[in-house]
């Protein structure tokens, strides 16, 4: 066990979904107290209430999903779409909004986005999952550079093949469909989500203090 986050208190999103569990866990192991949130973040004071409550924060951990909508573009209704982004781009600014304040004046903070290489690569029914992705990925770019002035690192993962929760759970994991989709990964496998905790954790550690409005993708080469 280290202690590489000893000291720090981190809030999660959506804690129980997508990297949300083992971020947890892994931050705990690494001296973290870790405010492992679970509410629904599509009401307007949602974040604001959830940063007020936390109170201190050196670490802001935008985990946020939504089972995965599968739809041909020119089926996606109007409702679909909105749903995809107040799940996951509007809570994304009301989060960083909320907490920047604190961060900034501290002149010291973090935020990670867990985001999807969906926005990265091109792919077939996901037209507006990869647009909201994308708009994470778009956001973390400038207010990364935005507030690296103020020593607040914002940077974002473009993930895929990763076991967790949402999107690779234990009956996909297992499912012939993933094995065939496994054949366009170069790593041939899919990651644990310990394994890409641990990448999480180094972008919340100091060690990332340089690191300022990047992307980095997490695929196994998928988008490379």
């Amino acid at each position: 066990m280290g202690q590489r986050l000893s000291g720090k208190r981190i809030v999660v999103t959506d804690a129980g979904d997508f990297m949300g569990p083992a971020v947890t866990d892994l931050f705990t192991e690494e001296g973290a107290e870790v405010i492992a949130d679970r509410r629904d973040l599509r009401p307007l004071a949602a974040a604001s209430e959830l940063i007020a409550e936390a109170g201190h924060i050196d670490v802001l951990v935008a985990n946020l999903s939504i089972p995965n909508p599968r739809a041909l573009a020119h089926e996606t209704t109007d409702a679909q779409w909105a749903e995809v982004f107040d799940r996951l781009v509007h809570p994304l600014h009301r989060l960083c909004r909320a907490v920047l304040p604190q961060m900034i004046e501290r002149r010291g903070g973090k935020i990670i986005v867990v985001g999807s290489a969906a926005a990265l690569r091109g792919t077939p029914r996901r037209s507006c999952y990869g647009a909201a992705r994308g708009a994470q990925h778009a956001y973390v770019r400038s207010l990364g550079v935005e507030v690296a002035p103020h020593n607040v690192q914002v940077n974002a993962t473009g993930q895929n093949f990763v076991e967790n929760p949402t999107y690779f759970p234990p009956e996909v994991v297992g499912s012939p469909e993933l094995q065939t989709r496994l054949l366009d990964v170069p790593a041939g496998r899919l990651s644990t989500g310990r394994e890409a905790a641990a990448f999480l954790l180094f972008l919340a550690s100091d060690e990332s203090d340089f690191l300022c409005g990047q992307i980095f993708p997490y695929a196994g080469g998928w988008t490379a």
